[in-house]
C-alpha cells in the first residue's frame, strides 16, 4: 500500500484508514484506489469491529483526479477505469461489517461526496462543505451518488445531481446525510467518541443491524454502480465531457453543446 496516499491503523478493534495526500485535496485516481482497496483488505483480515475514516489537509476529498481525465488518449477507458475500483471501494463500504464512521473537513466534492455517504455515521466539522459537480464538468454522476435517492429522497437527490449547489455541514445534517456536526477543533476528539462508543456495544447485533438496514434501503448496490459506471463512459465519450473537465482545469466557464450562455 502507498503510504502516502492511504494510511493504515489498527488496534483493539478500530481501524483508522486516513487519506494522505492532503496537499492535493486527496484526489481519487487509480493509485488511490488500489491504496484504499488494500486499506480495506487489511481491516477485513483484522476483523475491525469499527472503520474511522478520514484525510488530512484542508479538504475531505475534492474528487476525481481532473488532470488525469483532461491528459488522457481516452476519456472513456480512463473514466471506466477508475469507476470501477472506486465502485469496488464504495461497495466494501457499504457491505463491511465493520460500522463505518466518516471524520470530515472542509470540502467532500465529486467522489467525495458519495465516499462520505457510503459511511454508516458522519461526523462533520462546521466548515464541512459537500457538492457533487459531475454535470458541471459535463459527467453524469459517479460514485454512488445514485445511492442517495435511499437515503434523502429523488427530488432532494436531482437538486444537488442538477444544480451542483455547494451545502453546509448543517444542511447536511438536515438531510440526514451528516450524523453530528462538531466545532472544527473538536472534529478528531468527537470522532474517537463516537468510535469508541460503537466498540463497547454488541459486535454482532451491531454487524447484523447495519446488514439488515443496507439491506432494505439499497438491496441492489452493485447493480446502482454498474448503471453508474456504464453512463458514466457513455458520456466520457461526448464532447461536453472533454470540454467540461478542460475549462474545470483552465478555471473557465465551460461551453457545452446546445447550451444557452446567460
Amino acid at each position: 500500500m502507498a503510504e502516502d496516499l492511504v494510511g493504515y491503523h489498527f488496534e483493539d478493534g478500530l481501524a483508522r484508514i486516513v487519506m494522505c495526500r492532503g496537499d492535493r485535496g486527496n484526489v481519487i485516481n487509480q493509485a488511490w484506489n488500489e491504496s484504499m482497496l488494500t486499506a480495506l483488505a487489511r481491516a477485513r483480515q483484522d476483523r475491525a469491529r469499527v472503520i474511522v475514516l478520514s484525510a488530512t489537509g484542508r479538504f475531505f476529498c475534492v474528487g476525481g483526479d481532473v488532470d488525469v481525465m483532461v491528459g488522457a488518449p481516452s476519456l472513456p477507458d480512463v473514466l471506466d477505469h477508475i469507476a470501477d475500483s472506486l465502485h469496488r471501494v464504495v461497495s466494501e463500504l457499504q457491505r463491511s461489517d465493520a460500522i463505518v464512521v466518516c471524520s470530515v473537513q472542509g470540502a467532500a466534492a465529486g467522489a467525495g461526496f458519495p465516499l462520505v455517504a457510503a459511511a454508516d455515521l458522519v461526523v462533520a466539522a462546521r466548515s464541512a462543505s459537500f457538492t457533487l459537480g459531475y454535470t458541471k464538468v459535463g459527467l453524469s454522476v459517479d460514485g454512488g451518488t445514485s445511492l442517495l435517492v435511499h437515503s434523502i429522497g429523488l427530488h432532494r437527490a436531482l437538486r444537488l445531481a442538477l444544480l451542483n449547489r455547494r451545502i453546509s455541514a448543517d444542511e447536511a445534517a438536515a438531510l440526514g446525510l451528516v450524523t453530528t456536526v462538531v466545532a472544527d477543533e473538536d472534529l478528531g476528539r468527537e470522532t474517537d467518541a463516537l468510535a469508541h462508543e460503537l466498540l463497547s456495544g454488541p459486535a454482532e447485533a451491531q454487524a447484523a443491524t447495519k446488514a439488515l438496514l443496507r439491506g432494505a434501503a439499497e438491496p441492489a448496490v452493485e447493480t446502482a454502480l454498474r448503471r453508474e459506471a456504464l453512463a458514466l463512459r457513455s458520456q466520457g465519450a461526448h464532447a461536453d465531457a472533454r470540454e467540461g473537465t478542460t475549462a474545470f482545469i483552465g478555471k473557465r466557464r465551460p461551453r457545452f453543446a446546445g447550451s444557452v450562455q446567460a
